[in-house]
C-alpha cells in the first residue's frame, strides 16, 4: 500500500465514493467491511479508486441506471477493484523502486503529532474502561477490556521519548491488541446479539452474493461481524486508520 496514503485510506475511499454518487450519505456497515477487506489485503488506494471509476462506468450502462436507480454500495465495486489491483501488480512486477517512490515511502513530515496520538490512545482507553462497566458485560470480557485499556496507557507514555516515531510498528501493535480483543467480544456476546448481527448482515449481502466468490463473502462476513460486535459493546477501533 502506498505509504503516502497509509493513514487516510478509509476516508479517501469514502469521500471518493460520495463524489462519484453525487450525494454525501452515510457509508453502511457493509461498505466499511468491504473497505477493511481491501485494506487488510494490501490493495493500493490507486487501485481502489480506479476500480470504483470502472464500476460506476459499468453501472452507468446498466438497465438499473437507465431506470434512475443509483449505485448504493461498494459491494458493486468489488470485482472491478480486484481487477485493478491485479493489473497494477502485474504492471509493477519486476520493476525496482524509483527514486521518487523511495522518497514517498518515508514522508519527512509525520502525519500525526505526538499530542494527537497520545490523545487518541487516552480516549480509546477511557472508552474501553466505560465498556467494562456496561450492564451485562461478563467478567471475562470486562477483564480483557481493562487489560487492553492499560496497554494503551502504557503505549501512550512512550511519546514522552524524543526518539523518532515508527508509526508502522505502532500500527502493528494496535492491530495485535485489537485482534486479541475480538475473540473475547465474540465469546461475550449473547446468542440474540449474534443472531441479530447475522440477520442484518444477510439482508445487506443478499443482493450481491451472486457477484462474489465464496472467499470474498467469507471475508466480508468476518469483517462485518467484527465491526458490529465492536459497536454493540461500545468498543473503539484501535487502528490509526480511525484517528482520521
Amino acid at each position: 500500500m502506498e505509504s503516502f496514503n497509509y493513514f487516510n485510506y478509509f476516508t479517501e475511499i469514502e469521500e471518493y465514493f460520495w463524489r462519484k454518487r453525487g450525494a454525501h450519505i452515510l457509508v453502511s456497515p457493509l461498505d466499511w467491511a468491504i473497505v477493511e477487506t481491501w485494506q487488510k489485503s494490501g490493495i493500493p488506494l490507486t487501485a481502489v479508486l480506479k476500480g470504483i471509476d470502472r464500476a460506476f462506468e459499468s453501472y452507468g450502462r446498466s438497465r438499473r441506471a437507465a431506470g434512475g436507480r443509483s449505485l448504493k454500495s461498494l459491494a458493486y465495486c468489488v470485482d472491478a477493484v480486484l481487477d485493478a489491483a491485479a493489473e497494477l501488480q502485474e504492471a509493477t512486477a519486476g520493476a525496482g523502486p524509483s527514486q521518487d517512490a523511495s522518497r514517498a515511502v518515508r514522508p519527512t513530515v509525520e502525519p500525526f503529532s505526538r499530542d494527537e496520538l497520545c490523545g487518541y490512545l487516552r480516549r480509546n482507553a477511557e472508552r474501553l474502561r466505560a465498556a467494562c462497566n456496561t450492564h451485562g458485560v461478563e467478567a471475562g470480557l470486562a477483564a480483557k477490556l481493562a487489560e487492553t485499556a492499560k496497554r494503551l496507557d502504557e503505549i501512550a507514555t512512550e511519546f514522552d521519548s524524543p526518539a523518532a516515531l515508527d508509526l508502522e510498528d505502532f500500527e502493528r501493535r494496535l492491530t495485535v491488541l485489537e485482534e486479541k480483543l475480538l475473540p473475547a467480544l465474540q465469546s461475550g456476546a449473547s446468542e440474540e446479539t449474534l443472531l441479530n448481527i447475522r440477520r442484518e448482515m444477510d439482508r445487506q449481502l443478499a443482493p450481491y452474493r451472486r457477484k462474489m466468490t465464496a472467499e470474498q463473502i467469507a471475508q466480508l462476513e468476518r469483517q462485518y461481524t467484527q465491526k458490529r460486535l465492536l459497536e454493540s459493546f461500545g468498543v473503539p477501533r484501535l487502528s490509526l486508520f480511525y484517528l482520521t
